[in-house]
């Protein structure tokens, strides 16, 4: 584009400058400037472009010369008689310097005849490679696939090992790294502090004796072993039993809190006195009545877990209690009793489902058949422990509001039943199926017929005609309004 304005321009004035000397001059003075700056400009250009080459040069030269120099010091150590004159020291070397750039020749010319011939012989072979393929596209094609194959084999002979690697340290991540010994036994200790906690409460009578009443409250106490050791191995990776005494400790007290409150009341008794004519008089004479509240609350492990764990830690221990740190065998049947008696299939009869109320509450209680057994679970999400399956199904059928509490909270709120007495919808207890510290230890719904629904190991229908409920039955209930 500006070599086409360049060529309009001048054109414009080489038609005019005939008609004025003045302008031709210019012109002319105009074209040569211009060509002398076009010159200027490719020498600079052609001078910056060869810098690098004439900067090689210079050091070539001064190699030489140092060179020469060096060389020309060992000689004159052998022949001092070169070093008499300046003549002499300038002619030798000067002599060493042609030498050496006679070599520097040769060699530069070696060079480009060797280059020459290795792109003759490249292009000779590759012109003969083009030939023998036209001549044997099938071989050549045999070659390719071939050639193929190892490659895949190759790579995926190279896999194996890293996905080998990948799958050991993905099993290695989610296992629990601690020997069996030493998770068995910092459970065994953890279940020891519970029990000691358990054998306080049953002694608090003997311990603080004087009321005329106790009240309890009191959460169940226990553990989901794997949930501990899900824990102890997130937060320490590799333990054992006797450096983790100070860590179980801490747990258990963040876990469980035990308070005693006293209680008075101002009661009424009638009292009769007779005078000394044998009349009989009654009066009501107030009296101090002593009440001891007996409350544990327990926070349940993951909640205490869960504040003393980082991010990361939690994602390990979360994966970890999910696969049982690929160590399912170490506590096999935690809940005992669960699969007694158990009816698969039970159909409840018609007549016990004419009660809408009942009716609500076993369609709630179905939804989670098969669900399984978690200690400390409440929710679908969590999956359900005895009480708190029970606690689920009643308040969210709309039956009645029964907040989350242990067996021996369900009893607590219910009115007793005679067994003669009880209908579908009761609910049942049982003792001494655990060392639970409490009378009652587990808890069902009664659907009639001898038949209940509770969490064994999964929920399910079940008998409480069989040997082992019978000997540990303990009372029906009733909520009150049901």
């Amino acid at each position: 584009m500006r070599t086409e304005v360049w060529f309009y321009s001048h054109n414009k004035i080489h038609e005019v400058e005939h008609e004025n000397v003045g302008v031709e001059g210019a012109h002319k003075s105009e074209l040569v400037a211009e060509a002398g700056t076009r010159k200027l400009v490719r020498f600079a250009r052609r001078r910056y472009r060869e810098h690098p080459a004439r900067r090689v040069a210079k050091w070539e030269r001064k190699e030489l010369a140092a060179r020469a120099n060096l060389d020309f010091q060992k000689i004159a150590k052998e022949h001092p008689e070169l070093t008499s004159n300046p003549l002499s020291r300038m002619a030798q070397k000067w002599k060493l310097k042609r030498q050496y750039a006679r070599q520097a020749r040769q060699a530069a010319k070696q060079g480009t005849r060797a280059a020459k011939k290795t792109a003759a012989t490249a292009g000779t072979l590759t012109k003969r490679a083009v030939q023998a393929a036209a001549r044997h596209p099938v071989f050549v094609l045999i070659i390719v696939v071939l050639f193929l194959l190892f490659y895949i084999l190759s790579a995926f002979s190279s896999l194996i090992p890293m996905l080998g690697s990948s799958l050991a340290n993905a099993i290695s991540g989610t296992s629990y790294a601690s020997a069996d010994s030493d998770l068995l036994g910092a459970d065994e200790d953890y279940a020891a502090l519970e029990n000691d906690l358990k054998q306080k409460i049953a002694n608090i009578e003997y311990t603080h004796s004087g009321y005329d009443e106790y009240r309890y409250n009191v959460d169940e106490i226990g553990h989901n072993p794997y949930e501990l050791a899900s824990y102890l191995s997130a937060k320490y990776h590799s333990y054992t039993r006797s450096g983790i005494q100070g860590e179980l400790g801490e747990v258990f007290e963040a876990q469980h809190e035990l308070t005693l409150t006293e209680e008075v009341e101002i009661r009424y008794r009638t009292e009769t006195s007779t005078d000394t004519d044998g009349n009989e008089t009654s009066e009501e004479v107030p009296y101090e009545y002593y009440i001891l509240h007996v409350t544990l609350k327990n926070r349940t492990l993951p909640a205490v877990v869960n504040t003393r764990l980082t991010m990361e830690q939690k994602e390990i221990y979360s994966v970890m209690q999910e696969l049982k740190g690929n160590k399912p065998h170490l506590w096999e049947g935690i809940y005992t009793g669960g699969g007694t008696g158990t009816e698969p299939g039970y159909q409840i009869p018609g007549e016990a489902l004419s009660d809408p109320s009942f009716a609500t509450l076993i369609g709630e209680a179905e939804k989670y058949l098969g669900y399984p057994y978690v200690w400390g679970g409440s929710s679908p999400s969590t999956s359900f422990d005895c009480s708190g399956f029970v606690c689920w199904v009643f308040s969210n059928s709309g039956v009645h509001n029964l907040p989350r509490t242990t067996a021996q909270g369900i009893y607590n709120q219910c009115a007793r039943v005679s067994p003669a007495d009880a209908k579908p919808g009761d609910i049942i207890f049982f003792t001494g199926t655990y060392d639970s510290g409490v009378p009652v230890s587990h808890v069902g719904i009664y659907v009639g017929n001898n038949m209940m629904i509770h969490c064994g190991n999964p929920i399910q229908y079940a008998s409480t005609g069989t040997s082992y409920w019978q000997q540990h039955f303990y009372a029906f209930g009733r909520l009150s309004g049901n």
